[in-house]
């Protein structure tokens, strides 16, 4: 820089902003102060914010130093055996969509396999390797039905890097504890602040976690502000009373019959209902016992039905809604809320003693069987009774494909989760036997994983069957997914022989052989690696 352009920097004002908005209009349209207008002014501008920068730097006060990170917290749980924490890398590094987005050749989904592999890992107690954390939580960021069994596994470590991370901010609402508020358990007064205080957000998850350690606290702090909370909070709160439901609920929902807003009624009448012992269900009995009876005048017995003629406000404020949808009689659609509504309990009284099979197979007159039936599934349902539910199921080779209260596939789904999870599978075997694939994938995904000896069978021989008869492969292309990710690994064995491509009957789909062919291989591989998985996840023997 020259004597005189420097002498020229030295004079001219550090106002930065200044500087600035002079070189953004140009010297031609404003002329820096203290200099004349002519060919110097360009370089005069420079020399000055050359200087005004130097300055600046150079003048900058030390700002106080920011808090230390404080370390990682440490994680008690064993380690990986070293196989299968190789394992988890191979599985977070396949991204959906890497392979293609069809469903032919013969490898594995591996994206697939690692909730199952996260399953294990968790039944197991192990930590995820830190190395892992950052590929696990972007796999969890991009699954929320990976999120559970992915935070659980990575476990505190994964909190501390979410903090530093807003795109795996996720992790701190889903886990419990990994708000930045997260109240110490121990202290009620902390838990109240952050009740009161709190963003919509978090309030729903210390109620959700606290109702899971201590129901009644729960309660008792959701009464505390009741009436200031708006109705959509006010229904969501609500909802999380399911969680640990019992009698002690009862006075709290019944107070909520008469809340403001008809959402939040009928989920508190829905919760009462699911207490058969409630005065809401014993109210609802006696409705609903009034309406349906034995008529035993007929040479067979016959159930008879009155629906009722009025929906009054004594039943509304019990969650009866009084306008039908469209399509629906009036009379049927309050029949089918107070059956629904009503413990199972009252029916083998109120119809002669009779068992829940022997009430099912009563013919009903006028028409009104598929309602009844339909409400007694519900009922079965929300109550979760195992011997309503196998009545209503009926048996699994009936030419309807199912009992007489289960009119849809959707239904009969809901029916066998009130059952144990044996006989769950052993009905659904029976199903596939008796009627193949293709109405059963819905009910064999709620059949408990791995699928039990006699459901795998079932689904390999009907898979056999559908080779052989040259069926159109992609319409089982969902049931092969299930297989992939349920039958029991020690099926493999069983599968070699499906492996070569079979001879196609003349009336085939084109390339039905190869696609099958391709299916069997990959199912096999599937479920060989999933055997590898698990043995590498069996603790190490120590030495002898």
């Amino acid at each position: 820089m020259s004597r005189t352009t420097a002498t020229v920097a030295a004079s001219l004002p550090d106002h930065w902003e200044e500087l600035v908005t002079t070189a953004l209009l140009g010297t031609d349209r404003r002329t820096p102060p203290g200099v004349a207008p002519g060919p110097q002014a360009p370089s005069a501008l420079l020399d000055a914010a050359a200087a005004a920068t130097v300055r600046r730097r150079a003048g900058l006060r030390p700002a106080r130093p920011a808090e230390r990170l404080r370390p990682a917290p440490e994680d008690p749980r064993p380690a990986l055996p070293p196989a299968a924490a190789r394992r988890l890398a191979s599985l977070l590094a396949d991204r959906p969509g890497a392979s293609g987005g069809g469903r032919r050749g013969t490898a594995p989904d591996l994206m697939e396999l690692l909730p199952q592999w996260l399953q294990a890992a968790n039944a197991r107690g192990y930590a995820a390797p830190p190395q892992a954390l950052p590929a696990l939580l972007d796999a969890a960021r991009g699954r929320t039905d990976l999120r559970p069994a992915a935070l659980r596994f990575a476990g505190p470590r994964a909190l501390w890097l979410a903090r530093l991370n807003p795109e795996w901010r996720f992790a701190l609402r889903a886990a419990p504890g990994g708000g930045s508020s997260a109240p110490d358990p121990r202290d009620p007064q902390d838990i109240r602040r952050l009740w009161q205080e709190g963003l919509f957000a978090e309030r729903v998850t210390l109620l959700t976690a606290l109702r899971s350690r201590d129901a009644a606290a729960a309660r008792a702090l959701l009464e505390e502000t009741w009436a200031t909370e708006r109705a959509e909070d006010r229904l969501m709160f609500l909802d999380s009373l399911r969680a640990g439901l019992g009698p002690d609920d009862e006075d709290f929902l019944e107070r909520a019959l008469t809340d403001r807003s008809r959402n939040v009624r009928a989920t508190a009448a829905e919760l009462l209902s699911a207490l058969p012992a409630s005065a809401l269900a014993a109210r609802m009995a006696v409705r609903a016992a009034a309406c349906v009876a034995v008529d035993r005048r007929r040479d067979v017995p016959a159930i008879v039905v009155e629906a009722p003629h009025e929906c009054d406000a004594a039943m509304e404020r019990d969650g009866v809604v009084a306008k039908a949808p469209a399509g629906r009689g009036e009379r049927s659609w309050w029949l089918g809320q107070l059956v629904e509504a009503a413990p199972l309990g009252t029916w083998p009284a109120r119809l002669g003693g009779r068992t829940p099979q022997e009430i099912v197979a009563l013919p009903v007159g006028d028409g009104w069987q598929g309602e009844l039936h339909a409400a007694w599934c519900r009922a079965a349902v929300r109550q979760r009774d195992a011997e309503w539910s196998r009545a209503l199921l009926g048996e699994p080779s009936a030419p309807e494909a199912g009992g007489p209260g289960a009119v849809s596939l959707a239904e009969r789904a809901r029916l066998l989760a009130a059952l144990g999870p044996g006989e769950r599978a052993a009905w659904v075997a029976g199903f596939i036997e008796t009627h193949g694939l293709s109405e059963a994938f819905q009910l064999l995904g709620v059949c408990a994983v791995p699928w039990a000896p006699p459901l795998g069978r079932a689904v390999v021989d009907a898979l056999n069957i559908a080779r052989d008869a040259g069926s159109y492969p992609w319409s089982f292309s969902g049931v092969m997914g299930l297989a992939e990710r349920c039958l029991d690994p020690s099926e493999a064995s069983r599968l070699d022989a499906l492996l070569a491509v079979p001879d196609e009957p003349e009336d085939a789909a084109p390339g039905a052989g190869g696609y099958w062919s391709e299916a069997f291989q990959r199912l096999v591989t599937t479920l060989r690696l999933r055997g590898a998985m698990l043995a590498e996840l069996a603790p190490e023997e120590p030495a002898p």
